[in-house]
């Protein structure tokens, strides 16, 4: 379980998060809502200690990761896997190469245990034979899941997506989120996803909260976001735009 208490996060006059509370059920598959440049990704950052809060703390399965020490840290970040926004894959390094990195540098398996991991992962994600392969030979959606590869190598008791869908095409997006869901039966993980794909987030979601103005503002299911009375969580979820008409100037 994860626990956000009273979350805060300025960065120079910008006051990002402004007291998020929020709670994240084991097994829980999630979805964090919001317009660009809300603090999602932030938010995200802060789950696994990469950013620290300047109020409020973080804790995972009853162990509080704000202001832990770097050993317990890293002991922690190891029942995290994370899929970046773009991927992060690096480029010097072949598909085999980047999914074994954590499996080289934080257990004693042999190369041939390491190997077959790696195997293993690549094939739950549809990658099998792509090993030699560098980044520049992949394609946005193959990246995309080299990338849930990597972070499911560590057998992760959660996964958190940033972004999952953003700059793929609507059939490979798809794809992503077929393998989302089927990454939180089958490994059983609990599933964090950042998203303002709508259409991926009523398809991966068990519940869908909104984070709106530093703070979130509405929590339930899919179904519950269509049926909100709050107006802003149902123009988001529909993509109205403001309700005031844009001014348009013509110049001569």
């Amino acid at each position: 379980m994860i626990e956000v208490r009273n979350l805060h996060k300025t960065f120079g006059e910008k006051h990002v998060l402004r007291g998020v509370n929020l709670a994240i059920q084991t097994g829980e598959s999630i979805t964090i809502i919001g317009q660009s440049g809300c603090g999602k990704s932030v938010l995200l950052k802060h789950l696994v200690g990469l950013l620290e809060p300047d109020a409020g703390e973080v804790v995972v399965d009853g162990e509080r990761i704000t202001g832990a020490r770097r050993k317990n840290l890293y002991e922690i970040r190891k029942k995290f896997g994370v899929l970046f926004q773009g991927s992060a894959l690096f480029d010097s390094m072949t598909v085999e190469e980047n999914v074994s990195l954590a499996l080289r540098t934080h257990t004693t398996m042999t190369a041939a245990q390491v190997s077959e991991r790696v195997t293993e992962c690549l094939r739950m994600v549809s990658m099998e034979g792509t090993q030699k392969l560098k980044p520049s030979e992949l394609s946005g959606g193959m990246k995309k899941r080299v990338g849930l590869a990597r972070a499911i190598a560590m057998q992760p008791a959660y996964i958190l997506y940033d972004e999952p869908t953003t700059g793929l095409d609507p059939i490979t997006a798809d794809s992503i989120n077929d393998l989302v869901i089927h990454l939180n039966h089958q490994l059983k993980v609990t599933t964090v996803v950042v998203t303002h794909d709508m259409v991926s987030a009523y398809k991966v979601s068990d519940r869908i909260v909104m984070l709106h103005g530093g703070e979130i503002i509405f929590s339930g299911t899919p179904q519950e976001t269509q049926t909100t009375d709050m107006n802003i969580v149902r123009r988001f979820v529909t993509g109205e735009a403001d309700e005031h008409p844009y001014v348009i100037t013509r110049y001569k």
